[in-house]
């Protein structure tokens, strides 16, 4: 009986399971039928996921619908756009919901996400990208059954990111790394929701920024009234990064906005609530730090929030008197008075003003005091701010735990006066501004995480109403030692609007090393990033100019460098650059632009007399150009127009985009033909050839390359009295197509293989110096290191052939017309007394005659 018993048991465990394995994918396409015909029949947009899954183990005993990668895409007006990407959807109900026939709604008890976006958006026309909903809603029988129903007792999200902008009112606020959870009965209209959240928040308002991550923490118990619409705050504690505050009051949503009444106030007034303020990452450990005085935030809000309106409200914090010290380091901060009031009292936006009475404090002997009041905000903000002070930075690094790694030393001093509106900083009417004073910083060093020190031994700074006047910054870092003087305007626009930023700068060096301006390279692990596309800012419009006595470039020492540096729309254009260099001078202008997406660049060059090898081996570009050059030593000058792409990362130039042309001439050249097998193998064929010999001196050439090809003109040497004319064409990849034309005089004959030696075998020294000049054209193809090489002599053994010939036939007419002379002159003697045979004579010449004639033109 009892085998009977747990026998059955067992086949019974056995089925449930299987159901309880089977069940997700019985019931998985009515699930996925559902969703999407809830979702069809509330929102007009374009939504999507990837999958819903059905599982009765995960959240067992209730059933989880997992949908993964939920999508939800806008119309017009804002087609495109995403309102909600979630990475993981979870929704969770009771085992027999899924058992429910097809016209009966399912009831969602619990709803969770992971790693999703929100982002809402509201047009210049205040309309909001969250309006989805059908239109014809309100028409529809609400008798009708729903596919899926809501009756939510829990809710969670984790890592969600909510983006939030205004174009109007150009309110941006980013919720970042939010999780939030909520308990309570949603199926009744009266409820407490318990609630955990914590977030990082960033608010810019008008490119102004307030808040940048900002660290939020809330556990606050909500009552909520559904009827009304109406959250009130009853047991809470939320922190600000980590400042405590309580809650009181309500918030009420209203048809055109929202009711608030609502009062906060830290719990205690200890000064450790203003540390608690201060980012974590620079705060360290607060509670070991003794403080002494208070500090208080104490605020109300109250009214109506709606598009004219906001409540009226009251922040005050203040502190008196107070001070702090952290353990393990030597000096405090002492006579901290904080004395600030943020205060809207008639609802109307523009009325909402801002005072900074007072904000002082005193480390040993120096005092440091400022005050600011803002007005006018909404329409016009009106500023007027007062900095005064001196803070001997080594001691306040002995009283504030700064994070590195050499203690911060130099004295700093202010005296600054600032009264303005920002209508006159966007107009850039500075007469409308007010600034005076100056700034000052001595003997500051700075350490930076790779070790790079700065010394800046004096920078003095003058404000004045149209411009800041950098009056003297002399530093040094590394090799470097610079001094800097210049003006900067639109220095306010920059900072609160974040416009065009101008300035017009002097520098002068005796050395300048351009690697310590530049960032170290990363260190390799394998989560490290890919580099970032080096970008000229938009808003920079400066010029730069300068003179330096050496400026170090990589493995380059240039010398007596001077010219101008103009940044504006994002390039850089060189202007009138000169540098001693290769031992001659190097002449630059041009420009670097990054507006597009692939960086571009143009320049000029002009070399006056530098020195070849040097030039054409040390400059990797020049080197791909004319590769020829590294066997010649000598001087240069050179013109050299190029224009190409830049690596967006590295910002070198794309040799393989480059194009342009390079004419150039030589001076005091020679050749050293040992360094390169082209020259081998042309003296190989030719051995007449001295190579090191020839005659480079004034030569010129032209140069044009384009898609990593480079094109030769044709250019004339001289080796002796051998004429050589070399034109063509290589690649920057090392491959050659050169065509060496040689105008050769006779003496070198035979020199050029048997062909030739038998043809002018029979012919004496004497006669072969009389010869013509005999062409020769050779092929250079292969590539620089490997090189092959052809010999075309048709055309020249064509023309030394009917030279042969045409000198043997005028030999061989002058010597039958030698033996007919002869002839002649023995035959035509008169002798008076042989009258009688002078017919006979005459035949008889006239026959030998013929017959020399017949043996000469009759032979080849």
């Amino acid at each position: 009986m009892v085998k009977k018993i747990l026998k059955i048991t067992g086949i019974t465990l056995l089925v449930l399971l299987l159901l309880l394995v089977a069940a997700p994918f019985l019931f998985k396409d009515q699930i996925k039928a559902k969703i999407t015909q809830a979702i069809n029949e509330q929102v007009d947009a374009q939504v999507s996921f990837e999958d819903a899954d059905l599982s009765l183990l995960k959240s067992f005993p209730q059933a989880n619908v997992t949908i993964d990668k939920l999508l939800i895409i806008n119309k017009a007006p804002f087609a495109g756009d995403t309102l909600i990407s979630m990475g993981e959807l979870n929704l969770k109900m009771s085992v027999k919901e899924i058992f429910k026939g097809e016209n009966e709604p399912m009831n969602i008890e619990a709803i969770n996400t992971e790693n999703g976006i929100i982002n809402i958006l509201f047009n210049k026309d205040g309309l909001g990208n969250f309006d989805i909903a059908l239109k014809d809603q309100d028409d529809k029988d609400d008798s009708k059954s729903k596919p899926l129903a809501l009756k939510i007792k829990e809710y969670k999200v984790t890592n969600l990111r909510f983006k939030y902008y205004d174009e109007r009112s150009k309110i941006k606020m980013i919720i970042d790394s939010l999780n939030h959870s909520g308990t309570g009965d949603f199926t009744n209209s009266k409820l407490d929701l318990a609630t955990k959240s914590s977030a990082k928040v960033s608010l810019d308002m008008d490119k102004m920024n307030y808040m940048n991550r900002v660290a939020l923490n809330l556990d606050a118990v909500l009552g909520i009234d559904l009827e009304q619409k109406k959250y009130a705050f009853k047991q809470n504690k939320a922190l600000i990064n980590q400042l405590p505050l309580e809650f009181d009051g309500f918030i009420q949503l209203l048809e055109k906005g929202q009711q608030y009444d609502l009062t906060f106030k830290t719990p205690t007034s200890s000064f450790q609530n203003f540390l608690g303020l201060i980012p974590s990452a620079y705060a360290s450990n607060i509670k070991e730090v003794k403080t002494t005085g208070d500090f208080t935030v104490v605020g109300f809000a109250k009214g109506i929030l709606s598009d004219t309106t906001v409540p009226k409200f009251n922040i005050a914090i203040a502190s008196n008197n107070a001070s702090f010290q952290y353990p393990n380091l030597p000096k405090s901060v002492q006579n901290i008075v904080i004395d600030t009031k943020i205060v809207n009292e008639t609802g109307l936006p523009n009325d909402t003003y801002v005072n900074l009475d007072q904000l002082s404090f005193k480390i040993d002997q120096d005092v440091f005091n400022a005050r600011a009041n803002i007005r006018n905000m909404a329409e016009n903000a009106l500023i007027d701010a007062t900095l005064k002070g001196t803070v001997n930075l080594g001691n306040f690094s002995k009283a504030y735990p700064v994070k590195v790694k050499v203690p911060l030393s130099g004295i700093l001093t202010a005296d600054i006066n600032t009264k303005f509106d920002m209508k006159s900083v966007e107009t850039s009417q500075y007469d409308r501004m007010q600034n005076s004073g100056k700034l000052s910083l001595t003997g500051f060093k700075y350490v930076d995480d790779t070790n790079k020190t700065m010394n800046i031994h004096k920078a003095a700074v003058a404000f004045t109403n149209t411009r800041i006047n950098l009056e003297q910054l002399d530093l040094t870092t590394g090799k470097t030692d610079m001094k800097l003087s210049g003006v900067l305007e639109n220095f306010y626009g920059f900072m609160l609007k974040k416009q065009e930023l101008k300035g017009h700068f002097n520098l002068q060096s005796n050395q300048f090393a351009v690697a310590d301006f530049m960032s170290a390279e990363p260190a390799k692990t394998e989560s490290k990033k890919p580099a970032q596309a080096v970008k000229i800012p938009a808003y920079l419009n400066c010029s730069l100019t300068a003179k330096a006595n050496t400026v170090l470039y990589d493995n380059l020492a240039l010398k007596n460098v001077s010219g101008k540096l103009i940044i504006k729309d994002q390039m850089v254009t060189l202007e009138n650059i000169k540098t001693d260099m290769f031992g001659g001078q190097i002449l630059a202008s041009g420009d670097v632009s990054t507006k597009e997406k692939v960086p571009t660049f143009k320049m000029n060059l002009g070399l006056k007399g530098v020195n070849i090898d040097q030039t054409f081996t040390q400059l990797e570009m020049l080197k791909k150009i004319a590769p020829i050059a590294e066997v010649i030593s000598g001087k240069l000058n050179s013109n050299i127009k190029v224009a190409g792409n830049l690596n967006a990362k590295e910002m070198t130039p794309d040799l393989n985009s480059l194009s342009g042309d390079l004419g150039g001439q030589l001076m005091a050249a020679t050749i050293n033909p040992s360094n390169s097998q082209t020259l081998t193998k042309l003296s190989d064929n030719f051995k007449f050839l001295d190579l090191k010999k020839i005659n480079i001196n004034d030569v010129k050439a032209l140069l044009t390359f384009q898609n990593g090809k480079v094109n030769i003109k044709p250019f004339d040497l001289k080796y002796q009295d051998v004429k050589m004319s070399i034109g063509g064409m290589h690649g920057f990849d090392q491959s050659m197509n050169y065509n060496v034309k040689l105008d050769v005089p006779a003496k070198y004959l035979s020199y050029l293989g048997p062909d030739v030696n038998k043809l002018i075998s029979k012919i004496s020294p004497t006669d072969l110096s009389k010869l013509d000049n005999i062409p020769i054209n050779a092929l250079l193809s292969g590539n620089f290191k490997s090189p092959k090489m052809t010999t075309d002599m048709k055309a020249g053994m064509t023309q030394l052939t009917t030279q042969v010939v045409k000198q043997q036939k005028d030999k061989l007419v002058k010597q039958g017309t030698n033996v007919l002379g002869d002839i002649i002159n023995k035959n035509t003697k008169t002798d008076t007394t042989k009258t009688k045979s002078q017919a006979p004579v005459k035949e008889d010449i006239k026959k030998k005659a013929g017959d020399l004639l017949n043996g000469l033109f009759n032979k080849k």
